[in-house]
């Protein structure tokens, strides 16, 4: 990727023994809300100028917005700064990932739209303030597989090496508890997917801004479900899953209710390389927001920082004027619908431990340096060889506010085939604040919902 290209994580890396966990000290967590931004992001621009300063993102209802309606682009009117190709492509190489140049080198009509930078991500004032207190108090645990000192927040504003970063990146914020609709799409070779279109109801415990200490499970990060509706074969199943903040401690747990036998039973299954009900092959179930589950599998490395080329503010391509079949395309998506603009992202590399198994042998995300959201990832099988690659384009929820992954796109380069997931264009209401009962999140919550 360029050694000059790289910078030092941080000047306090340099003296930090190697594998020890602790938190920063008040000098250091003093820069955060100042020279770097409350989630832990440098504040200025670059010394080009085509990364401007982060004046505080996207204020809350900055635009109109009604709740679970589409989100209008706030910037529809901002003109394309150039337009990458295959032709072109190697002006911008030390900008790109292995795997996006993998897409221009397999499909010549393959494009990427670069837009001015706009650095959108924002927060609530309480999940900044909860994010100043973790960086003097919150610590790893359980050899890196958990945290301790940390109940809302960005949990190491200031990482000291990969083992902090990836949970920035798991515990990422997810806002209130809410409901999803969207579709899932694998796409062939030649272009002809059948979708899969599901509900998500989600409740978080850690980040829930909402819900006081004393109403959270400990240890549980988030309750989630999901419904079926297409396709046939999976239309009125029903997934729940209890989601755990240190899963060494305590294993994820998932139910499956299969309306054919009117059954609820164990999914042990739905962890790690274990290959999602819908995707045809094509995504992990800890591909799910590009990462998820258990950090225990990987050796985890924070490499340093990079300017490139991601995916952000791509509101159209939840554009409801737009149906799937615009945007679904043989190979890839269309790309004169999604968004790409120059950011820093923090580079943090999973490598394979010894003993372990994973589709993936090693894994590369690439963060965005103002939310800990993965915007990309080159993903390498046993071989060493890159096979996968993946995308999450980004918006701000404005409302909440909070940086959201709209569309996530998941390519096996060997196959020519693609998973686009989260699509909401042709859906009524994509997202949505919901209140939900107490028990709602239950296996026997999960029969009664089946039998209706």
């Amino acid at each position: 990727m360029g050694k000059t290209a790289l910078k030092i994580v941080s000047a306090l890396a340099l003296f930090w023994p190697a594998g020890l966990s602790a938190a920063v000290d008040a000098a250091h967590a003093a820069a955060l809300g100042k020279n770097l931004t409350p989630v832990g992001a440098e504040r200025q621009g670059n010394a080009a100028g085509t990364i401007p300063a982060w004046e505080g993102g996207l204020a809350k209802d900055a635009y109109p917005h009604a709740n679970g309606g589409h989100y209008a682009d706030p910037f529809a009117k901002d003109k394309p700064l150039f337009t990458i190709t295959s032709k072109n492509v190697d002006q911008y190489k030390e900008q790109l990932t292995p795997g996006q140049l993998a897409l221009f080198a397999q499909f010549p009509d393959y494009t990427m739209v670069v837009y001015p930078t706009r650095r959108t991500a924002s927060f609530p004032a309480a999940f900044y303030q909860k994010t100043r207190e973790n960086a003097t108090k919150t610590i790893l645990s359980h050899g890196g597989n958990g945290v301790l000192n940390a109940t809302d927040g960005v949990p190491f504003p200031i990482p000291k090496d990969g083992a902090e970063a990836v949970w920035n990146v798991l515990l990422r914020f997810r806002g209130p508890a809410f409901r999803m609709n969207s579709i899932e799409a694998p796409v062939l070779r030649n272009g002809t997917y059948t979708p899969s279109r599901c509900s998500v109801d989600f409740e978080p415990h850690y980040n829930n801004l909402d819900k006081p200490l004393d109403r959270r499970t400990p240890n549980l990060f988030f309750e989630f479900l999901q419904t079926f509706a297409s396709p046939p074969r999976l239309a009125g199943s029903i997934l729940l899953v209890h989601e755990p903040v240190d899963q060494v401690k305590q294993h994820r747990t998932a139910w499956l209710y299969n309306p054919g036998q009117r059954r609820v039973r164990l999914a042990p299954t739905l962890a790690y390389d274990n290959l999602a009900l819908t995707a045809e092959g094509l995504r992990t179930y800890d591909d799910y927001n590009m990462y998820n589950g258990s950090p225990d599998r990987y050796q985890w490395t924070l490499i340093g920082k990079k300017e490139m080329f991601v995916p952000y503010n791509s509101y159209r391509l939840n554009d409801p004027a737009l149906r799937y079949k615009d945007i679904l395309k043989a190979g890839h998506l269309n790309q004169e619908v999604p968004r790409y603009e120059r950011h820093r992202v923090w580079v943090l590399e999973g490598t394979l431990k010894k003993g372990f198994r994973h589709l993936y042998a090693r894994r590369v995300f690439y963060l965005d340096e103002d939310s800990w959201i993965p915007l990309l990832s080159d993903k390498y099988d046993a071989g060493g060889k890159l096979s996968y690659f993946a995308e999450q384009h980004l918006v701000n929820y404005f409302e909440v506010p909070m940086p959201w992954a709209s569309v996530t796109v998941f390519y096996d380069l060997p196959s020519g085939r693609y998973l686009a997931l989260n699509l909401t264009n042709e859906e009524s209401s994509p997202w949505k604040e919901r209140k939900f009962p107490a028990a709602y999140f239950t296996p026997a919550n999960l029969r009664g919902q089946g039998t209706r």
